[in-house]
């Protein structure tokens, strides 16, 4: 039984850490923001859909960090760091709790309002909390629904074209 569970621990480990090692590797080819936003997201969320939503969390919580050694976030947006994992954080999360495997439907719903709660917090972060120039600002606003919503859709359409018996494989 013990062995079991560390087994089981031990494959979540490691498909969480390749699931980080993808997402840095997309985000180290410093592509524009929109093209990088949406791969990050989809990674996220299909964190959640193959590993389990703290698969999607952890990954999310590194991406902000990892994006602003890159280059990718500019300096001005070091502050955002943490605005940018809690919106990670939303994200995954809301798109676990009200989306249920393999029911399109909820899945789609909880990438919009996933998406929506993320952008929230973000425009409301460069509104009321982080003083950062307008142009700056402006990255984290309406761009941040769209690069979430776009991920959620990559990441969904991954999910439904992958033969449900490579899922099982994968899960197991």
């Amino acid at each position: 039984m013990m062995e079991e569970t560390s087994r089981r621990g031990l494959r979540w480990l490691v498909r969480t850490a390749l699931l980080l090692a993808l997402t840095i590797a997309i985000q180290m080819l410093g592509l524009p923001q929109f093209f990088t936003g949406p791969l990050v997201n989809a990674f996220l969320l299909l964190a959640a859909l193959f590993n389990g939503m703290w698969s999607g969390v952890i990954i999310g919580l590194f991406t902000p960090g990892i994006a602003f050694a890159r280059g990718i976030l500019a300096p001005p947006l070091g502050p955002m760091i943490p605005f940018i994992m809690a919106g990670n954080a939303i994200l995954v999360i809301v798109f676990s709790l009200v989306g249920k495997r393999g029911r399109l439907g909820r899945e789609i719903g909880g990438v919009v309002l996933g998406s929506f709660l993320k952008y929230l917090l973000l425009s409301q972060a460069v509104t009321w909390v982080v003083e950062v120039p307008p142009p700056v600002a402006k990255a984290m606003q309406t761009p941040q629904l769209f690069t979430a919503l776009a991920g959620g859709a990559i990441a969904l359409i991954v999910y439904q074209v992958i033969p449900k018996r490579e899922i099982q494989r994968i899960e197991q």
